[in-house]
């Protein structure tokens, strides 16, 4: 008898048992599985006659929310196991506060509290205890094991999924694969941080959440090369009642995606504050791009754009797009945006340099110090050999530019608007300026007024849409949050304009009579002081928007 005791007793440690052999409910070994290992019995495949309420099915984190185990009318259960799991992982998720005896928090993966179970084997109807939401949760879905007998339970019983309110970029590096801009940026504390996460769920699809200052749109891409088209792609639309829709989409060129059916389950989590969408959801499919191909490594694109009703339109700023293909079955830290091609870098570095500083100093130089003191320089006035020389740059630097863009691109860029269209306009202009300058007619010859009028209303063109296509050029290419580098040149741009007011001002005084171009002064000491000035302004606006092509 004896004998039969002590192996009766060892069976009951070896199997791990949870009502029988735990009446008390210490069964931390089945925090993982959930299953209590009865010998012989296995789970019911039967509707579960147990469910799991919940107060709410949103939260913060910090936030306090009951949670009931609730049999049938007429049933019972002796044991249970409860659990929070974030939806697509396989880990728990906050903590529990237990509100009455017959319940006790349980330590699992080595936080305490994680799980709570039964304290005895009395029959129960119902059971309270209460939930608290971590920071940086995803969805969550609370999960259950209710034993109603040693050969008869159920496991797998769940709760609707809970939404989160906040996206943040907590568990990124463990728990959810994240790409964003700035790379590592929080969008809980940052509204500039555009950012995306994902999570395998077990049954296939992806918990996605997005977020991005935006009144249009934010959305991600799945594609196969670094080029835009034959792409899987998922939006957060904000509509014309001020809600936020999510679409699921698939692109097959340059043209606008066409939608698909609604590709989500369960909840989703949408909201539009302060300029900023934020978006979390489930989709039930794999990625599957258009031409038929699936897998699990892709680039991955982020960007913004307007909407016109429920359609979006092109987006309002170059993509960020992953620098390798990504295993999106897996989750790991902060992806890294890749950086801009060296050759788009040098074009728009050259395009800076050429209508920045030499472009623009050579015309100032041209207008405002013919009256410079200096000796002739290979028979040619000094002021006149500064602006040939700063011009052949100029038309040098845009040619280049020109050139390496245009091979970067393989040809024409549907997707680069009206850039490259005035891009090319500029090019035109500013060869045909040095060739009009080449047939200028003799000084005192009575047509020269002609040439000087269209050689300075041919080089303000050019400056102007040059600085157009500047403009449009940084919101191709600017990623960083607060778009700076377009706000830099709208500051560059008021720098020159009240240079050359301060430059016709100072003519205008200097003038004997107001019909005439006669000067009392015949030096240029202020214009030289004036002009020296607005080089070093050039320059300094010109270092600042270089180090940020830098580090796009």
């Amino acid at each position: 008898m004896k004998t039969c005791a002590f192996l009766t007793m060892a069976a009951c440690v070896v199997s791990l048992s949870t009502v029988s052999s735990y009446p008390n409910g210490k069964v931390n070994v089945a925090c993982g599985s959930m299953l209590p290992i009865h010998q012989g019995s296995t789970p019911q495949s039967s509707t579960a006659p147990y469910k799991i309420l919940v107060s709410k099915v949103t939260f913060n984190p910090g936030d306090e929310l009951t949670v009931t185990l609730q049999a049938n009318t007429g049933v019972t259960f002796l044991g249970f196991l409860l659990e929070a799991r974030a939806v697509g992982g396989d880990f728990t998720v906050g903590t529990f506060t237990v509100t009455n005896g017959n319940s006790q928090g349980l330590e699992c993966n080595k936080v305490m509290n994680s799980a709570v179970s039964h304290t005895n084997r009395a029959a129960k109807s119902s059971m309270t205890v209460t939930w608290t939401a971590p920071p940086g949760s995803g969805f969550v879905r609370f999960r259950a094991t209710f034993v109603q007998s040693f050969s008869t339970f159920w496991t797998q019983v769940e709760s609707q999924d809970l939404l989160p309110l906040t996206i943040s970029s907590d568990k990124c590096d463990s728990e959810k694969l994240c790409f964003s801009s700035p790379n590592g940026c929080n969008p809980a504390n940052t509204p500039g941080c555009v950012f995306m996460s994902s999570v395998p769920t077990a049954a296939g699809g992806f918990v996605f959440e997005m977020s991005a200052a935006s009144n249009g749109y934010v959305a991600i891409g799945f594609s196969s090369d670094k080029k835009m088209g034959n792409d899987d792609i998922y939006m957060c639309v904000l509509n014309n009642t001020g809600h936020v829709e999510i679409q699921n989409a698939f692109s097959t060129g340059q043209t606008s995606p066409t939608l698909r059916p609604q590709y989500t389950t369960g909840n989703s989590s949408t909201s539009f504050n302060n300029g900023v969408i934020r978006c979390s959801f489930i989709s039930r499919n794999n990625i599957s791009l258009p031409n038929g191909s699936s897998g699990s490594l892709y680039y991955i694109f982020l960007t913004t754009g307007p909407v016109a009703g429920r359609s979006i339109r092109k987006h309002s700023q170059s993509p960020l797009i992953t620098n390798e293909m990504v295993d999106i079955l897996k989750t790991r830290a902060h992806v890294s945006a890749s950086s801009l091609p060296t050759t788009v870098k040098v074009h728009g570095s050259l395009m800076l340099i050429a209508w920045m500083t030499t472009g623009s100093i050579g015309m100032v130089v041209a207008r405002y110090l013919k009256n410079a003191a200096g000796k002739p320089v290979f028979g040619k006035a000094l002021w006149f050999q500064v602006h040939f020389f700063l011009m052949v740059l100029t038309v040098s630097a845009t040619a280049t530019a020109f050139i390496v863009i245009f091979v970067e691109a393989m040809g024409w860029s549907d997707n680069a608007g009206a850039h490259p269209i005035l891009g090319c306009i500029v090019m035109i202009l500013s060869f045909l300026q040095p060739v009009v300058a080449l047939l200028r007619p003799d000084l005192n010859h009575r047509s020269r007024f002609i040439f000087n009028w269209v050689h300075a209303l041919n080089a303000l063109v050019i400056k102007v849409l040059a600085v157009a296509t500047l403009f449009l050029g940084f919101q191709l290419i600017d990623r960083f949050p607060n778009l700076w580098m377009g706000k830099v040149l709208g500051g560059f741009v008021a720098w020159e304009a009240l240079t050359i007011l301060m430059l016709e001002l100072n003519i205008f005084f200097k003038r004997k009579d107001s019909n005439t171009y006669e000067f009392e002064d015949k030096t240029a000491k202020h214009e030289v002081v004036v002009v020296t000035l607005y080089v070093f302004g050039n320059l300094a606006f010109l270092i600042t928007l270089l180090v940020g092509i830098g580090q796009l």
